[in-house]
C-alpha cells in the first residue's frame, strides 16, 4: 500500500488533534476529522474544530472545512483541505473505512475504539490500554516520556496539574466559578494583569491569577460548569505564541507520525 493512499481519521479538532491532523496533513497523508456539534475548545486558535462554527479554519496555513456529507470527503482531499464533519460517533468508519483511526477527543476515556475498527487504531493519552482496545498510545504527559509510543499498557496517570511556563502551573489556567454562561470580556491575545476581570459566569468574575497573554478562551456564551477549564493566560506575553502549535502538540503529532511510518512503511 502506498503511503499517500493512507485514509487517516482523527476523532476530535481540538489543540491536540489538530496538532496531529496538521503534521499528518503536511505529510501528505488524507486526513479527515471528526467532531460533536458542540466543541468546545480553550485554545480556539491552534483548533480546527472551530470550523464546526465558522464554516472553517486556518492553522498554520492548513485549513480545515466544515463539510455536510462523506460525499465530500474526497473533494476536499482534492482541493488540499482537511474535511471536518460532524460525526461523534465516527459512524464515518464504516463507510470510509479508514486505514488508520487516531483518538484524539481527550475524554480520558475509550469512547468505543476497538483494534478492528482499523490496521492502526491510535490513542492519545489516558483512557487506553495498548494491545487491548487500541494498537498504540501516544504519551501526552509533558515531561521525558512526551509522545513516546506504548505498545503495551497505558499512559502516565492524569494527575490534573497542567504543565509550568515561566515556574507557572496552575496559576494560569482560568476556571469557572460556577455553573452558568461564560462571559468574555477579552479577546484572544489580549494582555491582562493579575486581578484583571477576564470573564464573569453569571455575573461572578473569572480574574486573572498572573499577568500574561491570553492564549486560550471558551467561546463567549459556553455553558460551563464549575471547575471547568476555560481560559488560559501565558506569562511569557508572546503574540505569537496564540496562533502557533505548542511544543507540546509538536510532539504527540511526531509520536502519530513515528506509529503510522512504523506499520506501514514496511
Amino acid at each position: 500500500m502506498s503511503l499517500s493512499s493512507l485514509k487517516i481519521m482523527v476523532r476530535g479538532g481540538g489543540e491536540q488533534a489538530t496538532a496531529v491532523a496538521h503534521r499528518l496533513f503536511q505529510c501528505n497523508f488524507r486526513v479527515l476529522i471528526t467532531e460533536t456539534d458542540h466543541p468546545e475548545a480553550v485554545r480556539r486558535e491552534v483548533a480546527f474544530c472551530e470550523a464546526v462554527y465558522d464554516g472553517a479554519k486556518t492553522v498554520e496555513g492548513v485549513t480545515a472545512q466544515l463539510i455536510n456529507s462523506t460525499d465530500d470527503i474526497f473533494g476536499m482531499w482534492q482541493n488540499n483541505k482537511i474535511p471536518l464533519l460532524i460525526d461523534p460517533e465516527a459512524r464515518v468508519k464504516s463507510v470510509l473505512k479508514p486505514d488508520v483511526i487516531i483518538d484524539a477527543t481527550i475524554a480520558k476515556r475509550n469512547l468505543g475504539n476497538t483494534p478492528n475498527d482499523a490496521r492502526l487504531v491510535i490513542g492519545l493519552g489516558v483512557g487506553f490500554t495498548a494491545g487491548k482496545d487500541v494498537h498504540v498510545v501516544i504519551e501526552t504527559k509533558r515531561g521525558h516520556n512526551l509522545g513516546r509510543l506504548i505498545r503495551q499498557g497505558e499512559a502516565a496517570p492524569d494527575t490534573g496539574v497542567p504543565g509550568e511556563i515561566m515556574g507557572y502551573s496552575i496559576e494560569r489556567v482560568l476556571r469557572a466559578p460556577n455553573d452558568g454562561l461564560l462571559n468574555t470580556h477579552c479577546k484572544l491575545g489580549d494582555i491582562v494583569q493579575a486581578g484583571d476581570e477576564v470573564a464573569d459566569v453569571d455575573g461572578t468574575p473569572v480574574a486573572a491569577v498572573i499577568g500574561g497573554i491570553v492564549r486560550g478562551l471558551l467561546r463567549d456564551g459556553t455553558r460551563v460548569h464549575k471547575g471547568m477549564k476555560s481560559g488560559d493566560i501565558d506569562p511569557r506575553g508572546v503574540r505569537e505564541y496564540v496562533y502557533t502549535i505548542s511544543e507540546k502538540g509538536r510532539s504527540i503529532a511526531g509520536g502519530t507520525v513515528e506509529a503510522i511510518l512504523a506499520e506501514f512503511n514496511t
